[in-house]
């Protein structure tokens, strides 16, 4: 019997029409199949599952962006203060550079005042010792002087003179003595 309506239905639709079950075509038919399965899902549960891994996912995702929204501030932090500490660094380079060159220069001039106090000492003690040798030597050479010209004096007062011209000039330079 059901093969007969199916044979009477198609004698009476049109051609090129699809056949219908209860007035609906095959994509109803999905349809309604599909409306069934959500009806059922809904009904088990499956929505809230499904939503409550969402939730969670989206709560860990959440907390991720949280944590790295902190290690981008902490890095952030980190960051400024290594720029601190390497201008820092650039400014303390640059004054120990500075004190360097300061300390250099006073050691230059200090050296050169010295090398001009040590090369004035030296020419000093140099001139003092000639002085003293040139003082020694005009002693010596007196002393030579003079030694050669008492024995020259006693060499002549021997050959002219005799004793009584002698006690004459004895007396002579005692009176002379006696007057300075």
């Amino acid at each position: 019997m059901s093969n007969t309506l199916l044979i009477a239905a198609a004698a009476q639709a049109p051609e090129g029409a699809e056949p219908t079950a209860f007035g609906l075509n095959a994509s109803g038919w999905i349809a309604l199949a599909m409306l069934a399965v959500i009806a059922i899902l809904l009904r088990g549960g499956i929505l809230r599952t499904l939503t409550g891994s969402l939730d969670s996912k989206i709560a860990l995702i959440r907390d991720q962006l949280a944590e790295a929204e902190a290690l981008r501030k902490e890095a952030e932090a980190l960051k400024a203060e290594y720029e601190a500490k390497s201008k820092s660094a650039d400014k303390d380079r640059e004054a120990l550079l500075e004190r360097a060159q300061h300390e250099a220069e006073d050691i230059v001039a200090k050296a050169k005042t010295d090398a001009e106090a040590l090369i004035e000492r030296r020419t000093r003690m140099a001139k003092d010792k000639i002085a003293a040798e040139e003082r020694t030597a005009i002693g010596q050479l007196r002393a030579a002087a003079a030694d050669a010209a008492a024995k020259a004096a006693a060499k002549l007062i021997a050959e002219r003179h005799d004793a009584s011209t002698d006690a004459k000039l004895v007396d002579q330079a005692i009176k002379e003595i006696a007057r300075r």
